[in-house]
C-alpha cells in the first residue's frame, strides 16, 4: 500500500492535472453562491496565537513569517472554487482524525499529517500547504480558531474571496461561507503577517484547539 506521502503526491498530482477546467458540478455550485456585496469576518484587535501554533512555529520559522505577494482577498472563478473543494474533499479523505492525546500523548500538537493522522488543526495546516503549492497566496488562507456547535476549540480554514470568506473544515464535507457554519470566531492569523493573529469577536478563547477532531 502507497506511503501516506505518496499518497498525498498522487493527489496533489491529480490536483494539477486538473485545473485546466472546472466541472460541471463546480461551475453549479459557484453559481449558487449567493449573489453581492462579499462578507468578511471583522477583526477587531490583535490577540495571542494559540499555544500549539506558536510551538508548531519553532519547528517551522519559515512558513510563519510572511512570504509572496500580499492580497487581502483573492478572485473566486468557477475553477478555482473547484480547485479549492478538490483540496478540501482529498485532505479530508487522506487523514485519518485522531485527537492530540491519542496520537502523541499530549493536549495540544500542531503538525503537519504526514504520517495520515491528525486532528482539526493539522487538517487545516494541510490544506494551506497544498493550497500554496497550487499557487494560492498565503495572505488569504489564514488558520482560524472558533469555538464548535458544542463550544469547544475547533480549527479550519478560512480562504478571503471577492465572494466573501468562505470556511474548508474537516468537520463538513462542504464548503460554506463563515455565517454558514453555525461556529462562533474566536481569532485568526492576521494577513499581514501569519504569525500575529486578531480577534474575531468571541471573547472566550479556548484553552485547548482540537481536544477533539
Amino acid at each position: 500500500m502507497p506511503s501516506f506521502s505518496l499518497r498525498l503526491l498522487m493527489v496533489f498530482s491529480l490536483l494539477i492535472g486538473g485545473l485546466g477546467t472546472a466541472s460541471a458540478a463546480g461551475q453549479m455550485r459557484t453559481a449558487s453562491l449567493p449573489p453581492g456585496p462579499p462578507d468578511h469576518l471583522d477583526a477587531i484587535g490583535n490577540t495571542n496565537a494559540p499555544i500549539g501554533y506558536v510551538q508548531f512555529c519553532g519547528d517551522h520559522a519559515n512558513e510563519c513569517r510572511p512570504s509572496g505577494p500580499l492580497s487581502y482577498e483573492t478572485h473566486l472563478s468557477e475553477a478555482k472554487f473547484t480547485e479549492l473543494e478538490k483540496v478540501n474533499r482529498s485532505v479530508n479523505d487522506s487523514v485519518e482524525p485522531v485527537t492530540d492525546m491519542d496520537h502523541w500523548g499530549v493536549t495540544e500538537r500542531w503538525s503537519y499529517p504526514d504520517d495520515g493522522k491528525g486532528d482539526c488543526e493539522d487538517y487545516v495546516l494541510e490544506k494551506r500547504r497544498v493550497l500554496m503549492n497550487l499557487g494560492w497566496p498565503a495572505s488569504v488562507l489564514l488558520i482560524t480558531v472558533v469555538r464548535d456547535k458544542a463550544g469547544d476549540g475547533h480549527a479550519v480554514l478560512t480562504v478571503v474571496t471577492d465572494r466573501g470568506d468562505l470556511i474548508l473544515d474537516n468537520q463538513a464535507p462542504e464548503i460554506l461561507r463563515w455565517k454558514e457554519t453555525g461556529y462562533r470566531y474566536v481569532k485568526r492569523q492576521s494577513q499581514n503577517d501569519p504569525s500575529q493573529w486578531v480577534s474575531l469577536g468571541e471573547t472566550r478563547s479556548p484553552p485547548v484547539v482540537g481536544g477533539g477532531r
